[in-house]
């Protein structure tokens, strides 16, 4: 049978509320007092109820993690983060998938507020700047990874798009290319509007144009990507690189050269972002912008921890990617390529 609090304060001569208190650390308990009482819980296989606990610090020491899918090689790095700081500091993890929906995400979210996690960290949030007037509806602090609604949030962590396209595309540029199209996403998401303008920037920068079929629309996967590139590449006005929006994308892209017997680098450069697991792996690999997925996840868990304890101000806080260069881009067909900063060799970084 195991030992209660009750057994615990008459082996150390104490108060029942003393027990209680030294073991949730309270600093009303001197240290020796408390370490004495540990000692005796630890000896005996004193293990707390959660629910108890609960009860007492009106704290569940849960977190709920709101992503969009599972199946998302992306969120896999990111929860990673997230659990290794709630894991340092004594929190559970309870995972759930919004599927990019808005309705289902405010779902999940008011499912957690009933459950009483201690606080909810959202990634790809849909409702983004939404959650501002119903915050003290939920009264639990929220936290958004990588929020792709338009407009700003007070406690969220993101990562730099803008840079990162706009590092891609002068890569491209340095490499000889003019003729450079981007493959976004038709969703509207915050994300792609960022990266779209970073590759504008780069473009406009070197003065070149962007003729408008090379703006194309996907969906952010492969085979809506395949579909969104197929016409262009199979023209004969086609360009000689493509910045994806992300990895999945520039996967899609990969698949219709190949079908259309070009070869990559040498008939088209393609960049991606994102640096997924398997990007290295590709034939060939692909270069790309690699977002510090784990660190993600570790900021916006320190962030909520930080709200946790009344410490976190309204922050905003920006991660940079970095681009990688690897076998997906050359200097196009006819240029001979002249090394500068960025380098060649594989998984070679550039700020």
């Amino acid at each position: 049978m195991a030992i209660s609090i009750k057994v615990i304060a008459q082996l150390a001569g104490v108060s029942h509320s003393t027990v209680s208190r030294a073991l949730r650390d309270s600093p009303l308990i001197p240290s020796a007092t408390a370490e004495r009482i540990k000692l005796i819980a630890k000896q005996h296989g004193y293990s707390a109820s959660a629910v108890a606990r609960s009860l007492v610090t009106k704290r569940t020491q849960a977190v709920g993690v709101v992503v969009t899918s599972i199946a998302d090689p992306f969120n896999g790095e990111v929860v990673d983060g997230i659990e290794q700081v709630a894991n340092q500091h004594g929190y559970s993890v309870i995972l759930a998938t919004s599927q990019a929906l808005p309705e289902r995400e405010l779902m999940v979210v008011r499912s957690f507020q009933e459950r009483r996690v201690d606080g909810i960290v959202v990634a790809s949030s849909r409702l983004g700047s939404h959650y501002m007037s119903l915050l003290s509806e939920l009264e639990v602090p929220i936290v958004l990874l990588n929020n792709q609604h338009p407009g700003m949030f007070v406690h969220s962590v993101s990562i730099d798009n803008a840079s990162g396209t706009y590092a891609a595309t002068r890569h491209l540029i340095s490499l000889g290319h003019n003729r450079i199209a981007y493959l976004g996403d038709q969703l509207g998401l915050e994300s792609d509007s960022e990266r779209f303008h970073g590759f504008q920037q780069a473009m406009s920068e070197a003065q070149l144009e962007v003729p408008v079929e090379f703006i194309l629309k996907g969906d952010g996967k492969r085979e809506g990507a395949a579909q969104a590139c197929r016409a262009l590449l199979d023209s004969g006005d086609r360009p000689t690189a493509i910045v994806c929006y992300n990895d999945m994308s520039a996967l899609g892209v990969m698949d219709v050269a190949a079908n259309l017997e070009l070869s990559i680098p040498l008939d088209l450069s393609i960049v991606g972002f994102d640096d997924l697991f398997f990007t290295s792996a590709l034939q060939p690999p692909l270069t790309t912008i690699r977002q510090p997925k784990k660190e993600l996840g570790v900021r916006s868990m320190e962030l909520l921890l930080a709200l946790l304890k009344g410490e976190a101000a309204d922050k905003h806080e920006v991660l940079q990617g970095e681009l990688v260069v690897r076998g997906s881009t050359d200097a196009p067909k006819g240029r001979t390529y002249q090394a500068i900063s960025a380098g060649k060799n594989s998984d070679t970084r550039s700020s």
